[in-house]
């Protein structure tokens, strides 16, 4: 079996691009950098060993003489900050137009079409906002009228928030669904739609991440993952890469409600103990032995990043060092690590939103010696082309 594994530290960039104004960015981003001076220092000796600290000056990431893995700095060629376009560069695909976004709320079209279509009886907000912000703010409200939350970010997202003791969970989740088709017949060209169920804990909103949807734009081209699935193999997608990619170039999914279940799964994948028939879109199909294991870790960027947490998205990071050691004990000399991000999203800036950043690339398998640094790269879809090249 040869097989290549993506953990994509969902927006753990290093450093603004240069073009980053053009997004709302300083030049002084750098999500990590950060992160590990707010912490002074982070306990990371697998990411470590591998040469992440080799990279640039990172507080307690020591550099090393003889890294495990073969790193670089990758520079996004596609227009955007988000995390479809960071994914399917990833993947393969390069936009030369960024996703549409609303500073100033959606047009009065787009809204009257979603309560008519929904038959919602009306919406709240409809703004930027921070989710747990407006939850907070609006949740009286809410419960009052029924009416969902509306809201968007600097990101291309329509953003719908219900508390589903009060609104079904499907109820919301068929709202996204007539969002997303609204949003692609109309050529409104938004990212996502994003379903953001929560519940009242303790007397307040909490939003419930497992139950999180994100309804994206479908892929523009095919990527790697359609090549490989188109071939015979498998491609498994854990935590939010199904939604990402609108099921497309996908045979096997499973969501996750934190990052621990993901590296959980991530690494039953790799023993191959991650029971595939229950999250096979097809049932009883048989493939080839290339197959691609394809998990993104959220937590880094929806729990702290967007909520100006250092400390959090530290916590967050150590947790996954933990998990390295395990997951490269467990590949076999066919297998291909590859540990990335998609953007950035700086917490120690003004605001709330994702950063225009460079990310690292650490590739790693027992039967590749590290060939050092390999310097800045231009496009996320250098990783696309080692998939190619290795399977």
């Amino acid at each position: 079996m040869t097989r290549a594994i993506i953990m994509v530290i969902d927006s753990m960039g290093i450093g603004a691009m240069p073009d980053c104004r053009d997004f709302g960015d300083i030049p002084e981003c750098n999500t990590l950098k950060h992160v590990c001076e707010y912490n002074k220092g982070l306990n990371v000796p697998n990411l470590e060993k591998m040469g992440l600290g080799n990279l640039q000056d990172f507080e307690g990431i020591k550099k090393v003489e003889n890294p495990t893995a073969t790193y670089a700095t990758l520079v996004e060629k596609s227009k955007g900050k988000d995390t479809t376009t960071g994914h399917w560069e990833i993947a393969g695909i390069t936009l030369d137009r960024a996703f549409a976004t609303f500073p100033n709320g959606f047009p009065d079209e787009l809204i009257e079409k979603f309560i008519k279509e929904t038959k919602c009886g009306g919406i709240l907000a409809n703004r930027p906002a921070s989710g747990t912000a407006i939850i907070a703010e609006l949740n009286d409200e809410h419960h009052k009228t029924k009416f969902p939350i509306i809201y968007t970010s600097a990101d291309s997202v329509f953003q719908i928030a219900v508390d589903t003791d009060l609104i079904p969970l499907e109820t919301l989740y068929d709202w996204c669904k007539i969002a997303r088709r609204i949003l692609t017949e109309d050529n409104y060209y938004v990212s996502r739609v994003i379903a953001r169920p929560y519940k009242v804990i303790d007397g307040k909103p909490v939003r419930i991440s497992k139950d999180r949807r994100d309804y994206s734009i479908e892929p523009i081209a095919p990527t790697i993952l359609n090549e490989v699935k188109d071939n015979g193999g498998k491609v498994i997608g854990i935590g939010k890469i199904e939604d990402i990619f609108s099921k497309s170039g996908i045979t096997h999914a499973i969501h996750t409600g934190s990052n621990k279940e993901g590296l959980e799964l991530t690494l039953k994948a790799v023993k191959n103990e991650l029971p595939l028939e229950d999250i096979a879109y097809e049932k009883n199909k048989k493939y080839n032995d290339t197959e691609i294991i394809f998990t993104n870790l959220v937590d880094t960027d929806m729990l702290y990043g967007h909520r100006n947490d250092p400390k959090g998205y530290g916590k967050a990071i150590e947790e996954i060092d933990t998990y390295i050691a395990p997951i490269t004990e467990a590949m076999n000399d066919t297998d291909m690590l590859i540990i990335t991000a998609d953007h950035g999203c700086d917490p120690t800036v003004e605001g709330t939103d994702h950063t225009r950043e460079k990310v690292p690339v650490l590739i790693y398998s027992k039967s590749l010696p590290s060939k050092g640094n390999l310097g800045e790269m231009i496009g996320f879809d250098t990783i696309a082309g080692f998939i190619k090249d290795w399977i």
